[in-house]
């Protein structure tokens, strides 16, 4: 049997290389003949930029940026191992809501500022195009830190700059950004970003109301941020020449989509661009089963999330599709009508989160132990079927 294990992270707890080694060792205890590829996914957050390259046999590269809290942090870029040579900059790994303690989390004064810096680390290496993978940030001042670390200058309305890194409160008093000192190199480099296309940067439904109190916001700061974010569209709209404030990426990750597109970068659906990146479509000729896995499984996993993409796609050559998820959530038989064929999840038993996290590895390994142990019973049960009907 020929398997192909395609699983996303399970966030809080296992990344998605981990993820498909504990599948890959359920697969062989039951069947030690099986024949496993594994391409582990990330949908552009934690975990991005390592599974891409891992993909195209690639390098990561260990620098030292500003974290979201304005201290040094050790952070990290891939260099792609294919042509034409593309860095890998995931946000996470800057700006992420995971380098945020509980104790600082304030999305008006954490920064992406370290986001410019993996950029301008990637441009040292005379790259031709630059992959920004958008996801678990824990930042919300529209890329302003970013375009900071790349040389421009945010001025007030009094002509005074804005302080380096200050997090998205001080956009409030926004009048102009200037350009003209943004890394010349920027010129010369496609910059793709992969990101979630529904998040847009301004009103009721914009990054601030949506995700501040996730990020820690309380409903002060998350009006105060709604507010300096409206006043940050205003300012790039003027310079974009066209309207950034409900246009479809601008509030990826803390509005750094809207950051990014000032210095001409490209938007692109997640799960488009990452099913392209990995080439997935190419994968389901050499497989008789897919296995794929995510944290939770619910009605809106066929709204984008990587199992639904997987399916989609390997329902077209006519694959069976299993996933084995954290968690089981409200209508999640809807993913059948995706392309899924069956799902279960890893619990065995009641657990509190802190249990689930902590058995994470051994329950996903004996999960997909179980899972492929039921494939050959089918398998035998279709057998004997068979003889009987000759």
């Amino acid at each position: 049997m020929r398997v192909l294990v395609c699983p996303s992270g399970f966030k809080g707890s296992i990344n998605s290389h981990t993820a498909a080694d504990c599948i890959e060792e359920g697969i062989l205890r039951a069947i030690p003949t099986a024949a496993v590829r594994k391409v582990p996914l990330a949908d552009g957050g934690e975990g991005f930029a390592r599974a891409l390259v891992d993909a195209t046999g690639g390098q990561i590269r260990r620098v030292h940026v500003t974290g979201p809290t304005g201290y040094l942090i050790s952070s990290y870029y891939g260099i792609l191992g294919d042509e034409p040579k593309t860095a890998v900059v995931e946000i996470a790994a800057a700006a992420g809501l995971s380098l945020v303690p509980p104790s600082c989390r304030n999305p008006c004064i954490t920064t992406s500022f370290g986001v410019g810096q993996l950029i301008a680390a990637a441009l040292e290496e005379d790259v031709r195009r630059i992959i920004v993978g958008c996801g678990d940030s824990g930042t919300s001042d529209g890329g302003a830190g970013m375009l900071q670390a790349l040389g421009a200058r945010l001025i007030d309305i009094n002509g005074n700059e804005l302080p380096q890194a200050g997090g998205g409160e001080p956009l409030v008093s926004l009048a102009d950004i200037d350009l003209s000192g943004i890394d010349s190199r920027l010129k010369k480099v496609r910059i793709e970003v992969v990101c979630n296309w529904q998040n847009i940067l301004c009103g009721l439904y914009g990054v601030a109301h949506v995700y501040g109190p996730q990020k820690g916001a309380n409903p002060q700061e998350t009006e105060i941020l709604a507010t300096a974010l409206d006043v940050y569209a205003s300012v790039a709209e003027r310079m974009i020449g066209q309207s950034v404030s409900n246009a479809p990426g601008s509030g990826a990750s803390g509005g750094l989509g809207t950051g990014l597109l000032l210095i001409g970068a490209e938007l692109r659906p997640r799960y488009e661009a990452i099913m392209q990146y990995f080439n997935i479509d190419s994968l389901f000729d050499d497989c008789d089963l897919i296995i794929t896995a995510e944290g939770a499984i619910d009605y809106q996993t066929p709204r984008g999330k990587i199992p639904a993409e997987v399916a989609m796609r390997a329902r077209k050559y006519g694959k069976p599709v299993i996933v084995l998820a954290g968690s089981i959530g409200d209508n999640a038989d809807a993913n059948y009508d995706v392309g899924i064929n069956a799902y279960v999840s890893i619990l065995q038993r009641p657990s509190t989160l802190h249990e689930a996290i902590e058995g994470a590895e051994r329950l996903l390994m004996e999960s997909a132990e179980g899972a492929m142990r039921m494939v050959m019973v089918g398998r035998t049960l279709n057998g004997s079927f068979v003889n009987k009907t000759k």
